[in-house]
């Protein structure tokens, strides 16, 4: 597909927190790993930020984008002082919670991985709706980009500017890989839990069968299959039931870029522009935004206006 698609999606942000209203757990795979792995989500208190709860280790990661360790086709995070205890394949489940409004959350899991189940966004936004959320007694913090702040590798490029009007996250990404199965797709939408739900959620993540055999000696795509991933060679996608959109590529690249974006610990008021980017260089792009305080500052949202920060960031 070539061009651009605008999908337009205008929706007040929520004023307050919100967390899970039940705690809710399923059984998964991991992609990379393998491993068959027990997941919960969880409610947790106002000011929280989501945090990963390895049970096995008895040790907590906040989804932090400066405890990100590892971008290799995927997002995950470890502990300095404790390398061994990572979570990995984190972003759609991010992605879910973002775009539903989740605030603060426990996500508990016996293994390094977070289960892949069909490749997408999709079944962490179904066992959110059954969990159900309430809103909590305190405002929602979002960071406001103030100036444009940008990342270059080679032909990729990734940048933050200020909002157009929208309250929330509006992201344009162009991809463009030599697989005529994939081409040149591009796509922008404003961020909603409606736009994520009907645009973003059901898109899976995809790779070359060329680069299968290599992941696999790397340690990688050990639990990978056709039911859990879109396998292109060449021109013809292998999955036998096809795409589930004819962009479904660059939809998935967009609900990773949710995922990685929302360790910045906040909900992001700005713009994303970005060009063939990967969670390297969406996490470079965090890194680099909050290391200049003139480029971003802490808001709180209070019946939809903007007021001074309530408390600094960390």
């Amino acid at each position: 597909m070539d061009g651009l698609t605008d999908i337009v999606r205008d929706e007040p942000p929520a004023a307050l927190q919100h967390t899970l209203k039940a705690p809710i757990a399923c059984v998964g795979t991991g992609l990379h790993t393998g491993r068959r792995v027990r997941l919960g989500l969880g409610p947790a208190p106002v000011n929280t930020g989501i945090v990963f709860r390895r049970t096995d280790l008895g040790l907590d990661l906040p989804a932090r984008y400066d405890l990100v360790t590892d971008t290799r086709l995927c997002t995950a995070l470890a502990l300095a002082a404790h390398p061994e205890a990572r979570v990995g394949t984190i972003e759609h489940l991010l992605a879910a919670l973002a775009a539903c409004g989740i605030d603060n959350a426990i996500v508990t899991l016996d293994g390094p991985e977070i289960p892949v189940f069909d490749g997408s966004a999709a079944p962490f936004v179904f066992l959110i709706d059954c969990a159900g959320q309430v809103e909590q007694p305190a405002p929602r913090q979002v960071i406001q980009i103030l100036r444009p702040v940008r990342v270059d590798a080679g032909p990729a490029s990734a940048e933050l500017r200020p909002s157009a009007g929208f309250a929330g996250l509006e992201l344009s990404l162009a991809i463009d890989f030599p697989a005529p199965a994939i081409g040149r797709q591009a796509l922008t939408l404003r961020l909603t839990e409606a736009s994520f739900r009907a645009e973003l959620s059901e898109a899976r993540t995809f790779t070359m069968r060329a680069d299968i055999e290599n992941l696999q000696e790397a340690g990688l795509a050990l639990g990978g299959s056709l039911k859990n991933a879109i396998v292109v060679d060449g021109a013809e996608v292998l999955n036998p039931e096809g795409l589930r959109q004819p962009d479904e590529f660059v939809r998935h690249k967009l609900q990773d870029a949710v995922g990685d974006l929302a360790l910045a610990g906040y909900p992001i008021q700005g713009r994303f522009i970005a060009h063939r980017t990967g969670h390297a260089l969406n996490n470079r792009l965090l890194r680099t935004l909050m290391a200049d305080p003139s480029a971003w500052r802490l808001a709180t949202l209070e019946s939809a206006a903007w007021s001074q920060p309530a408390r600094a960031a960390a």
